[in-house]
């Protein structure tokens, strides 16, 4: 049976809505019935009668939803959050409180305190959070974590990720461009660049590699007269090993779309994996040829092989990813977190959190290396 989903945010000219509606019925495992879709009354019926969703199951208030879908006997299961970040904090706990697991879109929050806020939330209420980090289920990018923890690069040496977008290379925010709008309010987003892209480049080195940094040392910038918040982030970083790391996420590099790409380099080889490409992963051993892997191939391990949805040489990449979450979130609300542990949760959300925290509070400093706080 399909568990029954809610969703707060996602209404008339919003983009991950959408993505999220999709993804979650790719895998036919959840049915859409109940959404706070926009604080407008009006707005919000429209948008549900576009879903097809009964007057009666939208609402203008996502308290009034977190109460009302408690109460029913055929109540939601799941939410998910797709708001601007300042109300991610705020839904959650209200579902939270009211029983109910929730799905959330990344960051977890805009502060640390509110994450540890939260995350002593989710551990008092028994409930269970899931943040969608859609990259970290590319097939590809669990087979380079399959990889790496298998030693098959030996000791990481190295790790390189960037996350380049042009979008914001203009005053885009001064326009009526919704998604540009609230992204330039401090309020609304909490943090700019490296809250937005600068989180999925950090949780994709973390998750591939195994490793999390030790220390970090950062500068923040915002190349665009006037605006309040990042658009430009480079990062170092030193990992207990010995190991070091570089972080660039930028949204005004002319010329890139949605550069997400990871490097990490070890003593015996690399490796190298660029989302506009997902479908290809590139291994480089050391003293040995180059070769490249392919996703649903005979030679990906069986149990990444086995996240491929379409046949070998047809591309699949962004939408399957964000299904990958989605599936693996079925199976994490009906048996528990330890049917799929490679999900992104609640402790992921601190650990980015703490991340762009130590990140400001580097920059601020002129650069200086800063402690990451242990979640």
């Amino acid at each position: 049976m399909r568990l029954k989903l809610g969703m707060v945010g996602g209404g008339e000219g919003a983009f991950i809505g959408a993505v999220h509606r999709l993804a979650a019925r790719m895998d036919d495992e959840f049915e859409l019935v109940a959404g706070a879709f926009s604080s407008d009354r009006q707005n919000c019926l429209r948008s549900g009668a576009l879903l097809h969703l009964q007057p009666d199951r939208c609402y203008a208030d996502f308290n009034q939803m977190a109460l009302a879908e408690a109460a029913r006997e055929d109540g939601i299961d799941v939410v998910a959050i797709v708001t601007p970040n300042h109300l991610h904090a705020p839904v959650a706990s209200a579902f939270l409180n009211a029983g109910i697991d929730v799905i959330c879109d990344k960051p977890l929050c805009t502060s640390y305190a509110e994450a540890l806020q939260l995350a002593q939330m989710v551990r008092h209420s028994g409930r269970q959070l899931i943040l969608t980090h859609n990259y970290s289920a590319y097939p590809l990018v669990r087979e380079a974590r399959s990889r790496i923890l298998a030693g098959e690069l030996g000791e990481i040496r190295f790790i390189e990720v960037e996350y380049l977008q042009q979008w914001l290379a203009k005053p885009l925010e001064l326009t009526d461009n919704k998604q540009a709008g609230w992204r330039a309010q401090p309020e609304k987003a909490g943090s700019g660049c490296i809250g937005d892209v600068g989180t999925h480049a950090w949780q994709l080195a973390e998750f591939v590699s195994g490793m999390l940094p030790e220390a970090i040392s950062a500068e923040l910038t915002s190349f665009i007269a006037g605006r309040k918040l990042d658009d430009d982030v480079r990062v170092q970083m030193r990992y207990a090993n010995g190991a070091k790391g570089r972080l660039w996420a930028s949204q005004v590099a002319c010329g890139h779309e949605n550069g997400l790409k990871l490097r990490v380099y070890g003593s015996e080889g690399s490796l190298e994996f660029c989302q506009e490409n997902p479908n290809q992963l590139w291994i480089r051993p050391f003293d040995a040829p180059p070769y490249c892997i392919t996703r649903a191939s005979a030679f990906q391990h069986v149990e990444n092989r086995q996240l491929a949805r379409v046949p070998a040489g047809h591309p699949e990449g962004y939408l399957e990813g964000f299904s990958q979450i989605y599936r693996e979130a079925a199976r994490c609300l009906r048996d528990g977190p330890s049917a799929a542990p490679l999900l992104p949760g609640i402790e992921t959300g601190v650990q980015g959190m703490a991340f762009i925290d130590a990140a400001q509070r580097s920059s601020r400093a002129g650069g200086e290396w800063v402690a990451l706080i242990s979640p």
